[in-house]
């Protein structure tokens, strides 16, 4: 059969004479971009930024609202940005762990957020993580934290 190309929607990139292993996950993000017609939206720099709130209050009281918001597919969006964000994607995690949070009862801001971490998407879908062959094990690690 020879070497694995794809895993469960992951691109595997080997490059030998490099040393290095790169997982891919652009055609998923584009298939979810499709699904959410969302394949020719303007990229976002980032997927939440600061100073951006989110609460209980932004969710719906109304019955009108919460019956509009029934035919938004926001737990299905968190739910396909959460799956890049668990196998390649760990920058979204902090915006993934906040817009799931509101998923029972999400408002129409959760919504635009949502949106808005699909725009980072399309202006990120080319990075990957890729791998180094090294002969000194390093581990190197960075937080943000103020």
């Amino acid at each position: 059969m020879g070497e694995a190309s794809y895993v469960l929607g992951i691109q595997i990139l080997r490059d030998r004479r490099k040393g290095t292993l790169g997982l891919s996950q652009k055609t998923y993000i584009e298939n979810v971009l499709k699904r959410y017609n969302m394949q020719n939206c303007n990229a976002a720099p980032t997927p939440i930024v600061k100073g951006d709130k989110f609460g209980e209050f932004q969710c719906l009281k109304n019955e009108n609202g919460k019956e509009q918001m029934k035919s938004v597919p926001y737990a299905s969006t968190i739910g396909s940005i959460m799956y890049a964000q668990v196998c390649t994607r760990q920058d979204l995690a902090f915006t993934t762990g906040m817009l799931g949070r509101y998923q029972s009862n999400p408002g129409k801001d959760h919504w635009v957020a949502a949106k808005k971490a699909l725009r980072y998407l399309q202006g990120t879908k080319d990075l990957m993580l890729v791998y180094r062959k090294t002969d000194a094990l390093e581990i190197i690690g960075y937080s943000d934290a103020d």
